[in-house]
């Protein structure tokens, strides 16, 4: 797992293009231009929080990234996590090493708690077997509070503390 630089961000955008166009991973309608994961990019890194890709020869398979949880100061040491794989890569382990050095970095950073916030996660999805493996506990539900692809869409609000330095 390596840090993510803005030469990554086209392979990036492919990737998350994927699941914004044909799956309800996440809940955009638009695929982000490149402009936008400029700023993406710049706000994550700009904020000291880790942004990393996962390469199989020199292709990027998969990225991570956490971004601020809520903006309101009192949030500060709370993030949600992002984790996209190109489609070829899922089941090869590769989105639980980047989960593993997202929380590394995290907790190196200051972080105390990380959000993984999970549309649709029903038993084709793997995002929550990944987060449970890696100690993340189901804090919550919201149901129905997404519509794609003619669907009403729940989401799993799943926590993990980590344990830093006062």
């Amino acid at each position: 797992m390596k840090t993510a630089t803005e030469a990554d961000l086209p392979a990036i955008a492919e990737i998350y293009a994927h699941y914004v166009e044909r799956s309800v991973a996440t809940f955009e309608l638009v695929a982000p231009d490149e402009t936008e994961w400029k700023q993406r990019f710049a706000a994550v890194t700009g904020a000291g929080l880790p942004f990393l890709v996962a390469r199989d020869a020199d292709a990027v398979v998969g990225y991570a990234y956490c971004s601020p949880w809520k903006t309101r100061p009192a949030y500060r040491h709370t993030v949600e996590d992002s984790i996209y794989l190109a489609p070829a890569a899922a089941g090869r382990g590769i989105g639980g090493l980047l989960l593993d050095e997202l929380l590394a970095r995290c907790a190196a950073a200051g972080i105390r708690e990380v959000i993984a916030v999970i549309a649709d996660p029903g038993p084709a999805n793997a995002s929550p077997f990944l987060h449970r493996r890696r100690g993340f506990a189901e804090a919550g539900r919201l149901t129905g509070v997404g519509f794609k692809h003619g669907r009403r869409l729940d989401t799993l609000l799943m926590q993990r503390s980590l344990t830093v330095p006062d």
